[in-house]
């Protein structure tokens, strides 16, 4: 089967090429290119000039439309979560647990694993465990009752279930250097977060092989001009790659710009660490690893204390956000949607690229609103929101 998408503004990293023809065969870009397309087509879109950009990855979300990875009597919740990513145009995401008993990261894995035979949305190759082994002083909205010594022999029981693909932990806890060695043998990519560290408690992990940090800024220690911290550390070493909440809200627009001006964009992975209010509207209130949660204003906090408790966050707003923020070209921005996080993951030959011989997971947008219109799912044509092409 052979689909020709065409009349394409194609945002790639690197890549800008309008009305272009993108031409797609067994779930794979056969080409793309500014000439006429030849050849014999079963399905033809005119997307009329709409952005195609590589479909959004994820690799830090924790929920949507009211359900969350953690819930232990929701076996469907991976689904509608996965439901719910497609429609931001987002292909490819990592489901991501709290701070929670390990019998509830055992079920979480089970029905990631059920989903996994059967996936009709947006792909799941694994987990993010954020957590359980965090520095208590840096919980944020995680639970401190269920923080526990990074143990590896734990995290393999999981992976035992459904794959692990990430663990944020903290990395001056005992053991922490060896932890993030131990994840690197097992395929596992262990990131910074939560965490108190110094620069010199963090060196050990990161000679051990620890490249990336979660949620850069957030729960994490502050920048300080006697101790740089892991805010210092995130602009002082250019290969972590360091994820950021691109909502306005986690970070205010002087951090994003800061950010996107000092850390080489291909160490940037946008995310966007939402909650199961995601997709909902103000005043919903939910609890999350038994802590009280409200939505209120557009942010998620904690009942008790006030803490920001993640984000609302769509990839495609996220990606608007940056855009308005930082006024980088898409060119360049884009690859911190997709690409970097396909690399991190070891997919970065196969996705975040529209380029021939890559998977063609592609989503369309409207190129003032950035509204999601069309995702491609290894080929497949699927229509999104109002303004479906």
């Amino acid at each position: 089967m052979q689909t020709l998408i065409k009349n394409a503004h194609v945002i790639s990293p690197g890549v800008e090429i309008k009305k272009a023809n993108v031409v797609v065969s067994k779930g794979k870009i056969k080409s793309v290119t500014a000439e006429p397309a030849e050849g014999r087509f079963d399905t033809v879109v005119d997307v009329k000039g709409k952005y195609v950009v590589p479909g959004f990855i994820d690799v830090h979300l924790h929920g949507a439309c009211g359900y969350d990875v953690c819930d232990e009597d929701s076996p469907e919740a991976i689904e509608k979560i996965a439901e719910a990513k497609l429609a931001e145009g987002c292909t490819t995401f990592l489901p991501t647990t709290l701070t929670v008993a390990h019998k509830t990261l055992l079920t979480a894995a089970k029905h990631l694993a059920a989903y996994q035979r059967n996936p009709r949305f947006a792909k799941a190759p694994g987990l993010h465990l954020e957590g359980p082994f965090i520095n208590p002083a840096c919980c944020g909205a995680q639970n401190p009752a269920f923080v526990r010594k990074p143990d590896i022999r734990e995290v393999m029981k999981i992976a035992k279930v459904a794959p692990v693909l990430q663990v944020s932990y903290a990395p001056e806890t005992k053991g922490g250097a060896e932890f993030a060695a131990a994840c690197i043998a097992n395929g596992i990519v262990p990131s910074c977060g939560h965490t108190g560290a110094t620069l010199a408690q963090f060196m050990p992990a990161y000679e051990n092989g620890l490249r990336h940090m979660t949620h850069f800024c957030n729960q994490m220690t502050k920048l300080h001009h006697r101790e740089i911290g892991m805010v210092g550390a995130g602009f002082l070493i250019d290969d972590l790659d360091t994820e950021v909440i691109c909502d306005r809200i986690h970070l205010c627009d002087d951090m994003l710009r800061l950010v996107f001006a000092k850390r080489p964009l291909e160490h940037i992975q946008m995310i966007t660490d939402s909650l199961r209010c995601s997709h909902l509207p103000d005043g919903y209130a939910f609890e999350m690893g038994g802590l009280k949660v409200l939505l209120k204003g557009g942010e998620a906090r904690l009942v008790e204390g006030g803490n920001l408790a993640g984000s609302t966050l769509w990839m495609n707003k996220g990606l608007k956000n940056i855009r308005d923020v930082t006024g980088l070209p898409l060119k360049d921005l884009i690859r911190v949607t997709s690409w970097n996080q396909a690399i991190g993951l070891g997919l970065g030959k196969t996705l975040g690229k529209v380029e021939k011989g890559y998977v063609a997971d592609l989503a369309v947008l409207d190129a003032k609103t950035f509204d999601v219109c069309a995702v491609f799912l290894d080929g497949e044509f699927r229509p999104q929101g109002k303004d479906a092409v």
